[in-house]
């Protein structure tokens, strides 16, 4: 067992040598979406528009079509999948249980109920709000639902003054039932229209993809990326034990504080914005771990990487396959990601 253990380690790729190849499939999937579309640009077509943005502008359609339209729905799902799996690792590392996900604090769940109300009773209960934000009351009420549940499951996890991930763990499962419980009455009051839309923004899509929603998602990723990586050191001193941790100097409570409001930003942003993206912040941190180890210097950032790269191959196949028409993302992350989770956790079984 010692030998086999010491094998693996072996095998495990350095954090420098493990970030460079985030990095590279990361841009590798930047390259292939920028290329892919019911509009495809060729890599020589691709260069020159390029050249286009450097010299200050072009006309051509190629030009056209990737600044406008491609350029930001590549942008938003850097965003959108690096907020993710950084969450995902995040939460993994607290609740120190590689099955965790950014959907055990609610966020997921409350932001889509709250968008269940704004599409389909938003108009009667809060007459106010679409003359007040326009196309943004959606994301709004969705960004604000999302915060509000992480909120209450939260306070309900605080005991004696301190925050029991069981506690935590269990009050996520009850208020996510909730949640879909209002989002299957909510799905009966729709109309079909309401209906349709309701089930089109729960399987996510980069289609809404617009500069203003670019920079908000990625402000907020970025804010909560740099706030992430710093409990990198503090994460891998609780994965001995929170005992243990505590003894070491780390501020326990206060790293459980922190990991949850940067996974309630980052993945309340991201599902405001293009809905419900599953399985990337459960599978991107597991592969990160599976061939670097566990070390959360390296996991935290590779699983932003891999995140990102796994939501643009995810969205260059979804607008590829059945074009002119677009394929659900959250379909596609699941088809994608879980099957290769699946064969490479296999192939790691048998040769550790």
């Amino acid at each position: 067992m010692a030998d086999r253990a010491s094998g693996a380690s072996a095998r495990r790729l350095p954090l420098r040598t493990a970030l460079a190849l985030g990095g590279a499939l990361l841009l590798a999937a930047v390259l292939a979406g920028s290329a892919s579309g019911a509009y495809p640009i060729s890599p020589a077509q691709l260069w020159d528009v390029l050249m286009q943005a450097l010299g200050g502008g072009g006309t051509s359609p190629e030009y056209l079509v990737f600044m406008n339209i491609r350029l930001p729905r590549l942008l938003l799902g850097v965003a959108a999948g690096a907020g993710l799996g950084l969450s995902g690792a995040l939460m993994q590392g607290l609740f120190r249980n590689p099955l965790a996900d950014p959907g055990l604090i609610g966020v997921s769940s409350g932001a889509a109920l709250a968008a269940g109300v704004a599409i389909v009773v938003g108009s009667r209960w809060f007459p106010e709000l679409p003359r007040a934000l326009g196309s943004w009351t959606l994301v709004a009420m969705a960004f604000g639902g999302g915060l509000g549940v992480t909120v209450l499951i939260y306070a309900l996890a605080q005991s004696q003054g301190t925050t029991r991930m069981g506690l935590m763990l269990l009050a996520g499962i009850a208020v996510n039932a909730l949640a879909g419980a209002g989002l299957g009455w909510l799905s009966f009051l729709a109309s079909d229209e309401q209906l349709r839309s309701l089930q089109f923004w729960l399987l996510g899509s980069l289609g809404g993809a617009r500069w203003s929603a670019v920079a908000l998602v990625g402000a907020v990723v970025a804010v909560a990326a740099v706030a992430g990586l710093r409990l990198a050191r503090p994460l891998n001193a609780i994965a001995l034990g929170e005992a243990q941790a505590a003894l070491l100097g780390v501020p326990v409570e206060a790293v459980k504080r922190r990991a949850v409001l940067v996974c309630a930003l980052a993945v309340g942003a991201v599902t405001a914005t293009t809905g419900i993206v599953g399985f990337v912040g459960l599978i991107a941190p597991h592969w990160v771990r599976l061939v670097a180890g566990p070390d959360h210097r390296v996991v935290l950032p590779g699983a932003a990487l891999l995140g990102g790269a796994l939501v643009l191959v995810a969205d260059a196949v979804a607008r590829t396959l059945v074009q002119p028409a677009e394929l659900p993302l959250g379909v596609l992350t699941a088809l994608i990601g879980v099957p290769v989770f699946l064969l490479m956790l296999r192939h790691f079984r048998s040769s550790v």
